[in-house]
């Protein structure tokens, strides 16, 4: 099924996202984990993978594996910084052998230890250019990212523009970035809402659950963390189980003001945590169902 059919027939959606393991670890990790993701019942699950396309061919695996085994959609990342339309045409024919329908469509990030210059001369520039592409070359139902605070390397006003580009090229949903302050996504939506962007939005939450990963977070998506996120981090900091309690606590407030205000979906990056992800759907599940 297209996951822009779920949307059609359902509010709000409920997505996980997981990643594949590294090169170091089995991938039979993974399968370990979705099983017991799958049993929460989410509309779809998406699965990432790293930077410059590594881990690609493990994303195309699980991706089936979670549709034939479990009948739930899987949502496929794919990347196009320094890809040749060669490659994406590669790329397309191994993801239509193995069923999948709906694809994240990404510029995606340089590797950090790579040559710039051997990624500038790739046929697509933007994620709008993947997008537009795999519309003309295949029967997907193709999501889009967006940045509530904007992308890093833009400022509000092109980031707009560039998200309209998106839409036009044919992107069927939008599934944001993390971010901690939902009154930014409000403010944002309300701003794409007045550009005639009018497709779902689904909010991309994350549970905080050390004080490691909060410095990765803010390193890698540039999110800011609002004083009321930024007092629990101050007093918890180094009380692990304390900062646990409180991460997932308030991921589980994000969740409840969103659906309560009407969101399309939520989209719950797991970081394959299990346990993680069955406290705060333990705690949504009369919510995101009345």
């Amino acid at each position: 099924m297209k996951i822009k059919e779920i949307f059609e027939k359902k509010k709000p959606v409920i997505s996980f996202e997981i990643f594949p393991p590294n090169k170091s670890h089995s991938i039979d990790t993974i399968y370990d984990t979705i099983d017991g993701l799958a049993k929460f019942n989410p509309d779809f699950i998406s699965v990432t993978y790293g930077a410059g396309g590594t881990t690609r061919g493990k994303t195309v695996d699980i991706a089936s594996y979670i549709k034939e085994k479990y009948k739930i959609e899987s949502l496929a990342h794919l990347t196009c910084v320094g890809a040749s339309k060669e490659e994406i045409d590669k790329i397309i024919l191994e993801y239509k052998s193995k069923n999948i329908e709906n694809i994240l469509s990404l510029r995606g990030d340089i590797p950090r230890d790579a040559n710039i210059e051997d990624y500038k001369n790739g046929d697509f520039k933007f994620a709008s250019d993947l997008t537009k592409y795999l519309k003309t070359n295949g029967e997907f139902s193709v999501a889009g990212a967006y940045y509530p605070e904007a992308h890093f390397e833009n400022n509000d006003l092109m980031d707009l523009f560039n998200l309209k580009k998106k839409v036009e090229a044919g992107t069927d949903f939008l599934i944001s970035q993390i971010f901690f302050d939902n009154e930014l996504f409000y403010k944002f939506k309300e701003n794409s809402n007045k550009l005639g962007i009018n497709i779902p939005f689904s909010a991309g939450i994350i549970p905080v659950t050390n004080a490691k990963q909060i410095k990765r977070i803010t390193e890698l998506c540039h999110c800011s963390l609002p004083p009321k996120f930024q007092r629990i981090l101050d007093k918890y900091e180094n009380k692990p189980e304390s900062l646990h309690e409180a991460g997932i606590a308030y991921a589980i407030e994000q969740i409840i003001d969103l659906v309560s205000w009407g969101v399309d979906g939520i989209h719950l990056y797991t970081m394959n945590k299990v346990d993680t992800t069955s406290e705060i759907m333990k705690n949504i599940g009369h919510i995101i169902n009345d």
